[in-house]
């Protein structure tokens, strides 16, 4: 009797098990299909960027995508840069309607976000015109004018940051946005950077 306890205890305690690792497996979130090679070129194409960590933490989920591409890699950073300058337009944009001070950022991120926008924009016809027959005064053309845009949208987030600094009291408000807007730099910042990598490399 004792013998028949045990086997259905082990019986039960196998099933048990069974069902736990089929409900694990079925919640867990799938695997990258990424290289060893694809993930290297993320981490060497984040050696160039000054947020290092920031960079392969928020790129390395597409590197299956980049693979050794430095312009889907230039896009897909700054595709990045966009949704979190967008994000954090739209939380200052609600913080505003209750703290008036914040409405100047809100005005400067803005226009970052449409920099970042106008940036990508070019990107992604750059990409789609590679195959086609371009000179490298058009890509260079095309490059700086990516770059000026990446460089505005830093200016205008420096410059909400910029106010807030000068500020006498700390208070609430001014350390949500300071710390808010300070991470969507490094975003861009890094964005830009690798945008410079992709204009190093003479083609698109």
């Amino acid at each position: 009797m004792v013998s028949q306890s045990h086997t259905a205890t082990f019986l039960l305690f196998t099933t048990f098990l069974f069902i736990s690792r089929s409900i694990s497996a079925a919640h867990s979130p799938p695997r990258l299909n990424a290289t060893t090679n694809d993930l290297d070129f993320i981490r060497t194409s984040c050696n160039a960027t000054l947020y290092q960590d920031l960079c392969f933490n928020s790129l390395a989920g597409y590197a299956s995508v980049v693979q050794d591409s430095p312009a889907r890699l230039a896009k897909i950073a700054t595709g990045v840069s966009l949704s979190k300058a967008k994000s954090t337009l739209a939380f200052l944009s609600k913080l505003s309607r209750s703290a008036a001070e914040v409405q100047d950022c809100v005005s400067y991120l803005d226009e970052a976000v449409g920099s970042i926008r106008d940036s990508l924009r070019t990107l992604r016809n750059m990409t789609r015109v590679a195959a086609a027959p371009s000179s490298e005064e058009t890509f260079s053309s095309q490059v700086n004018d990516v770059q000026t845009w990446m460089s505005a949208a830093l200016t205008y987030e420096d410059t909400c940051t910029d106010e807030y600094e000068e500020m006498d009291e700390a208070g609430e408000i001014k350390t949500t946005v300071y710390d808010r807007v300070n991470t969507l730099k490094r975003f861009t910042s890094n964005a830009l950077a690798l945008v410079n990598t992709y204009g190093n490399t003479g083609a698109p």
